[in-house]
């Protein structure tokens, strides 16, 4: 399990010519077994997402115990990417991405008037009030298998259908974190949803057009997606 401020690098997935999340890992697990490694994972978060669940898999030999791997890892990785835990696979068939069950975002947005430069790393700044009920109830209307065409654009494949679990909004001193949990989910697909979100708080579109535009699988309907800087990957779950 890896953690990660994502603010550094332009996504999770590998790239030749740009720092990624998985080339930092890549690079530190070859320089330790003096192979090649190629990392699988369970989500491709996109450039300044963060992390906090992310699983990875990779196949490796390794003389010692998986606690000196886990040390030794951490030792030389940069300090904006954490292993949280280090374990081996027995069931030859799993993989991080085919095998979870779903997946948990949070985003989190500071409510506060003035700006914060402690939050600002991993948060989108909001001052304007903002309507929870309405988002709420927005919210709901994203529950269950629907095609969600107008928020994301498909990871792999043409089917843009997903299951979402659960999604809600809660608000605590000065801050408003968004949890969705889906079997999985389209590219940019969280951000989107909660700049369509905000948008109902604010009053700029009804609780009613969040379904309307679910219904519509059109992107062009939906809002811009939010700032990276306020997702988070929170948990895979199998």
């Amino acid at each position: 399990m890896v953690e990660y401020d994502g603010t550094n690098y332009h996504g999770f997935q590998v790239l030749s010519d740009r720092p990624s999340v998985q080339g930092a890992l890549e690079q530190v697990l070859q320089r330790l077994t003096g192979q090649p490694a190629r990392i699988r994972y369970a989500g491709r978060t996109d450039a300044g997402v963060h992390a906090q669940g992310q699983v990875i898999a990779a196949d490796v030999l390794w003389r010692h115990s998986t606690s000196d791997l886990e040390r030794a890892w951490n030792a030389l990785l940069p300090a904006d990417i954490a292993v949280r835990q280090v374990a081996r696979v027995t069931d030859p068939s799993f993989h991080p991405r085919f095998s979870a069950r779903s997946r948990v975002y949070r985003y989190t947005v500071w409510t506060a008037p003035w700006r914060s430069p402690l939050h600002g790393r991993y948060s989108h700044h909001e001052p304007r009030p903002l309507d929870v009920d309405r988002m709420n109830q927005a919210a709901d209307l994203l529950l269950g298998s629907h095609d969600f065409a107008s928020f994301g654009q498909p990871t792999q494949g043409d089917s843009t259908v997903r299951e979402v679990m659960r999604a809600g909004w809660q608000l605590t001193e000065s801050t408003l974190d968004f949890e969705i949990e889906a079997n999985a989910f389209l590219r940019r697909m969280v951000r989107t949803i909660v700049g369509t979100l905000l948008e109902t708080g604010k009053g700029q579109r009804s609780v009613e057009s969040v379904g309307e535009v679910l219904a519509a699988q059109n992107r062009a309907l939906a809002a811009p997606p939010a700032p990276a800087c306020g997702l988070c990957l929170v948990e895979v779950k199998y």
